[in-house]
């Protein structure tokens, strides 16, 4: 883990850095510009991670 943060495997890439990334729009190649040691792999288990810890949560949404 990184800062208590969960961690790409391998690396020290924070996972949120790869959801806000994909958030923001980027492709799988445009995350792989910025950090040429990922695979799509690591991008697709990001994912995987935050929908795991999604499912297990319960979540909020405030509505104007």
């Amino acid at each position: 883990m990184g800062h208590g943060k969960p961690v790409i495997r391998g690396t020290r890439i924070m996972v949120t850095n790869i959801l806000s990334l994909l958030a923001g729009g980027y492709t799988f190649a445009e995350i792989r510009k910025h950090f040429p040691e990922l695979e799509d792999e690591d991008t697709t288990a990001a994912i995987d991670y935050a929908a795991s810890f999604v499912d297990e949560q319960v979540i909020l949404i405030s509505r104007p």
